[in-house]
C-alpha cells in the first residue's frame, strides 16, 4: 500500500515557489537533483541521488548534491530519514507516513499512517513534554525475501 504524495511537477513548482521565497534561483543543478530524487520513491543516500543524477550532469559534484538536499529538507520540501546506523536517506513524500525497512534486501518503503492515528497518545511522556516530530520505523522481510526465507 503506498502512501499518496504529490505528482513530481507539483513538488518541483513547490520548490521553485519556497526558493523563490528566500530571493534564491532554480538552478539547473537545484532543477536536476530535485527531479533525481523524484525519479523513484525508494529513499535513496546522498550517494545515491548523486550518481542517478550525474549521468546527465557532468559537472555536478557531490558537494552540490549535498548542499541541493539541505535545501531541499530545510525547506520541508523532503524528509531526511536515519535508519539505524546507515547513512541518511532522502524521502520525497511529504505526506505523514511511516517507513518500512526490509531486513533481508534493505529496500525502504512508505508505509501509510491510518488517518486520524495519534501517535503522541501511544506514549506516556512527562508533563509538560511536547512531541515535535515523530518517526515511525519498521523492520521486518518484504514479501518477496519472506517468500525466499521459507
Amino acid at each position: 500500500m503506498a502512501t499518496k504524495t504529490a505528482s513530481p511537477e507539483k513538488q518541483l513548482k513547490r520548490y521553485e515557489e519556497s526558493i523563490a521565497q528566500d530571493g534564491l534561483r532554480l538552478t539547473r543543478q537545484r532543477k536536476h537533483v530535485y527531479g533525481a530524487l523524484l525519479q523513484q520513491q525508494d529513499h535513496p543516500t546522498a550517494m545515491e541521488v548523486f550518481l542517478r543524477a550525474r549521468p546527465e550532469m557532468e559537472s555536478l559534484s557531490l558537494a552540490t548534491v549535498y548542499n541541493v538536499l539541505e535545501t531541499l529538507a530545510e525547506r520541508g520540501l523532503v524528509r531526511k530519514v536515519h535508519l539505524d546506523s546507515g547513512s541518511t536517506r532522502y524521502c520525497a513524500n511529504n505526506a505523514k507516513h511511516g517507513h518500512f525497512t526490509c531486513t533481508g534486501c534493505g529496500a525502504v518503503m512508505d508505509v501509510p499512517l491510518l488517518p486520524g492515528a495519534e501517535l503522541e497518545k501511544l506514549h506516556h511522556l512527562p508533563r509538560g513534554y511536547t512531541v515535535t516530530q515523530q518517526e515511525v520505523s519498521l523492520h521486518g522481510l518484504c514479501a518477496t525475501c519472506r517468500k525466499n526465507h521459507h
